[in-house]
Parts: structure tokens; sequence; C-alpha cells
């Protein structure tokens, strides 16, 4: 089964989906919509609550449970990826019927809603940015860094449309000449990176500034265009170019720490700017009260 993951929200609730492309439809990790309808804090308690009611379901002759599928999610204790029992729209309505809530019907339009945005992304792909938009606003971030950050999602693509064409492999090929760019420009690798901002699973272009942002477009920009014009053959070949275009982008950040006299790379995240843009937001509010 060919299947995109994506984390959707209910209600400021995290919803682990999988996108099946053949059946055009979603599958939802069943733990997490258990755990929306009980209004349960505890993922443990309820993945308890969902085996119990799967038991019942078996006792009582259903083919719910039989018909459900497993797929790998990340898990939210730890974000490694774990085989998780997931259900497609259809077999969603069917659980929510047997877990009592008050929440039951507000989910169900949900449901119908998400399936709907997808299908309507599918035949107009710019409803897409827009809704990164809203969400990347709803986490607080700035519609100046929002702006940037959409940029920085078509450079990438711009980025892996080249590396197709010469052949790279996505996964692991991927990770290697990203390392090779993130190394060139910023001077660490992107674990290292990471580990500055003290983060795990999360994207690490979410958790840039403006300027670390620009900087990384910059070196991935201008990797996509050296590799245009070199026309790399093998593998080792488009780890030369990408160590480039990143060593462009960082002669550039070097040059800025010299004029500005401190450095680019910061070990704020996506918390610290959020905490910043609020704070921004509450001084311009008490000067015009």
């Amino acid at each position: 089964m060919s299947e995109e993951n994506k984390i959707q929200i209910f209600e400021d609730k995290k919803i682990r989906t999988a996108w099946n492309e053949s059946e055009e439809d979603w599958y939802f990790s069943i733990v997490d919509i258990v755990q929306v309808l009980t209004d349960q804090p505890s993922y443990d308690i309820a993945r308890k609550y969902w085996n119990k009611l799967k038991q019942r379901l078996k006792d009582e002759g259903s083919e719910l449970v039989s018909s459900c599928h497993q797929l790998k999610m990340p898990s939210p204790k730890d974000g490694k990826n774990y085989k998780t029992d997931v259900a497609n729209t259809e077999q969603i309505l069917r659980i929510i019927q047997s877990i009592p809530s008050p929440k039951a019907e507000p989910f169900k339009m949900w449901l119908a809603e998400v399936g709907r945005e997808r299908i309507d992304e599918t035949i107009d792909p710019e409803l897409t940015i827009e809704r990164a938009l809203e969400t990347y606003l709803k986490k607080g971030y700035s519609r100046e860094w929002i702006n940037q950050r959409l940029q920085a999602i078509q450079v990438r693509k711009e980025l892996t449309d080249e590396w197709d064409s010469r052949g790279v492999k996505q996964g692991v090929e991927y990770a290697i000449l990203t390392d090779e760019i993130t190394k060139a420009w910023s001077g660490m690798t992107t674990r290292q990176y990471k580990n500055l901002k003290g983060l795990t699973k999360e994207n690490l272009r979410d958790n840039m500034s403006t300027l670390e942002l620009v900087l990384n477009m910059l070196a991935e920009a201008t990797t996509t265009e050296i590799s245009k014009e070199k026309n790399p053959q093998t593998f080792v070949d488009n780890r030369k170019v990408a160590k480039e275009g990143g060593e462009v982008a960082g002669n550039a950040r070097k040059d800025i720490e010299e004029r500005t006299g401190k450095p680019v790379i910061t070990s704020k995240n996506a918390v610290d700017f959020s905490n910043l843009i609020s704070d921004v937001i509450d001084t311009e509010y008490d000067k015009n009260e």
C-alpha cells in the first residue's frame, strides 16, 4: 500500500494519518482517535481502552477488527516508527459508534472535511500552500518567517527534482547529500544542528530563524544550479556539487557574522520563536492601552 504519512489536527489534538494513493482514502491511527473521543490525557490509557474495545468487538463477532490494518507510524512518545492499528474513514465511523462520546458528531464532520480537503488539494495544489500558511500562523510564526518557509519548500522541491534526474535515490542518498550541504554552510552536520536546537524528530527547517532559512535556501538553490551546469553522473559527483553549493552559503554566513559581530546559527527553536512573537505582540498591545 502506497501511503503518505501526515499529522492531522482535531481540536488541537494530533491524529496520525496515512493517505492511500491507490484507494484515495485516509487511514487513521485508531488509538489517537480513541484518545480524542474518550478525552484521555494519557496515550497509554487510550491504548488500553482500544485493546479492551477490540477484544469486546471480537467477542461480539464483529468483522471490523479483522478488517483493520497496521502501518508503521511515529510514536508520540519517542518518535520511533512502530506498527500501529489503523482504519480507513468507513471503519473509523463504525468504531465511533462503539465509543460513547460528546465529540462523536464533531469528529464525524472533521473526518468528512479531511477527506474533502485532500481531494480538493489534488485538483488545486495551491490549496496545500494556503493550508500550510494557516497551520504555521496557528503555531505562532510570523508572516515574514512563513513566507520564507514556503519559499524554502519550493527550493527544496527543485533540488530533489534535480537529484531525481541525476539518479539520486530517496532516503539514504538524499540524507547524505543534505548533510553535505548543511555541513558546508553551517559548519555542522544535520544531527549536530538538531542537537544544538534540542530537537529529536522535529523538522530542522521549522526550527530555523529567518536568516538561517534564507542561507539554507541559498545553499540548496545554488546546489541545484551548479548541478544543472556540471551535469554530475555519479553519486560521488553529486556529493561534490552539494558541498560546492553549501560552501557558497557558508561564505555568505561568515561574511554576515563578520559584519554583524554575532553568530548566524542559533540554538533557538520554534518554541523560542513563538514566545518571542508573543512577547512582541504583548508589548505592542501594552503600548496601545
